[in-house]
């Protein structure tokens, strides 16, 4: 773990490589500067009634969409107005490690009324999104999830891209915040929350060109839920997974064979809108064994006669291909913590119990980490296998690299590029890629209870 000068020191002498020769990394601005200011919020989740004591970016609305371009330096100074501390993360961009916002890993924590400058090139065009990596459970339950949006070099040519941020919030009956976490949803599959919505609004509905072609962009950005979800009545093909082309196509998701959208991943979706004006579209979800609708699409205006045939195929992102016949496999174990010691999570906050464990040793606490449970040599071809004792699923998370899923012992899996995979109970997942990035990469469980419970750790790569 580092301390405070060796911090500085790295990141300073990270940047200096980057080309940033002469610039103070917690100084740097880059020309189109996003300021992000953490702060307290209020929202009407429910009609008529007013949320308090959320967290966005801004006193009265949901995170903004953030838009970056590929291979274009992309900057945000975030400044902390929370009594509690805080960071931000970029999850799914492949960046440099002094970048990522993990706390003590990567920075030190930003107290109240403190600033830290991200600055990064995102090689990667797709869906992606941020959050914060300390006091993680409570400031993303209460609301500071949103989008970052990477756009290619060249449109693809629809006539609309629509985000879909999807969130769920445990309220009670006057719309205030119950807790946030249980112990038993903590020990189990996480704790759910009951007002299901995307871009903080309930089953909210959004225009498109009548007959013309639309990008939809969904993002998982729940602290537990795993979503089903399916588009009755319409016609698309799914174009991206994860902010990454399809190398291999996933089916088209219908009610009986839904798409499994887990916390942290995202799915973008091509869709022909209807031809008449009027007609809509619904995101349909199971929850409770039934299909609920979490947003929809209306077609307005003139209507255009575009076919999904005319769709071009996105353009892959430079990803390096693992050797697999070369690649050394390292093991991870995913199961209950073996002593339930209580964490040690310093400024960062903890639920007060742990449950989790990687290889049979729960992470103490933001502060006090132990070392990488594994050192990967820097271009090297590697395995990771992916060992689920438990008979919970837990959403895989692995920081400033891209991997893919190449076998498993309960299912057929897709190699398509991904930074999250669902680990189902009692699965061993193979999944491979190569060691590219520099650094010490945060993985964990996207269950947020889970990861604040002891499911966590970090991979070097040197």
């Amino acid at each position: 773990m580092l301390h405070r000068r060796q911090f500085l020191q790295s990141a300073a002498a990270s940047i200096s490589a980057a080309g940033l020769v002469g610039c103070d990394p917690f100084e740097y601005l880059a020309p189109h500067t996003n300021n992000l200011a953490i702060q307290r919020a209020q929202f009407n989740l429910v009609p008529d009634l007013i949320t308090t004591d959320m967290v966005s970016l801004s006193p009265d609305a949901a995170p903004p969409i953030l838009r970056a371009k590929q291979d274009v330096p992309f900057t945000a100074t975030v400044t902390n107005h929370l009594p509690d501390y805080t960071t931000m993360h970029w999850h799914g961009i492949r960046l440099p490690n002094e970048m990522d916002g993990v706390p003590y890993l990567t920075q030190f924590p930003l107290g109240k009324d403190e600033s830290f400058t991200y600055t990064f090139t995102p090689p990667d065009a797709g869906t992606y999104w941020y959050h914060p990596h300390c006091m993680t459970m409570e400031q993303m339950a209460l609301g500071l999830t949103g989008a970052l949006i990477v756009e290619e070099a060249e449109a693809p040519g629809f006539n609309n891209d629509i985000v879909l941020n999807l969130r769920d919030f445990r309220l009670g009956k006057d719309a205030q915040f119950k807790e946030l976490f249980t112990p038993r949803g903590a020990a189990r599959g996480g704790t759910l929350g009951n007002i299901l919505t995307a871009n903080w609004d309930q089953n909210p509905v959004y225009d498109a060109q009548t007959g013309g072609l639309a990008r939809i962009r969904i993002l998982a950005t729940d602290i537990t839920r795993i979503y089903k979800l399916f588009l009755p009545n319409a016609r698309g093909r799914i174009i991206a997974l994860d902010g990454h082309p399809l190398l291999t196509p996933l089916p088209w998701p219908t009610e009986k064979d839904p798409l499994i959208l887990s916390p942290g991943q995202r799915v973008d979706l091509a869709i022909e809108m209807p031809e008449r004006e009027g007609e809509e579209i619904s995101l349909m979800a199971q929850i409770g064994g039934r299909g609920r609708s979490l947003a929809r699409l209306r077609a307005v205006g003139k209507p255009e006669q575009r076919s999904l045939a005319e769709l071009k195929p996105l353009v892959p992102n430079k990803i390096s291909e693992p050797i697999l016949e070369n690649a050394e496999t390292h093991e991870f174990v995913f199961g209950w913590s073996p002593s339930g010691d209580l964490p040690n999570n310093g400024f960062c906050g903890t639920l007060g119990y742990t449950f989790w464990s990687i290889n049979r040793a729960p992470w103490p606490g933001d502060a006090s980490g132990t070392g990488p449970l594994a050192t990967l040599k820097m271009g090297g071809s590697y395995i990771l296998r992916l060992r689920n004792e438990s008979p919970n699923i837990h959403p895989i998370h692995l920081h400033g690299l891209t991997f893919k899923p190449i076998r498993s012992n309960k299912r057929t899996v897709l190699p398509n590029w991904t930074d999250t995979a669902l680990l189902l109970k009692e699965e061993t997942l193979d999944v491979a890629l190569v060691a590219d990035n520099p650094g010490d990469w945060a993985f964990h469980c996207h269950v947020i209870e889970h990861q604040k419970t002891g499911l966590a750790g970090y991979i070097r790569v040197a």
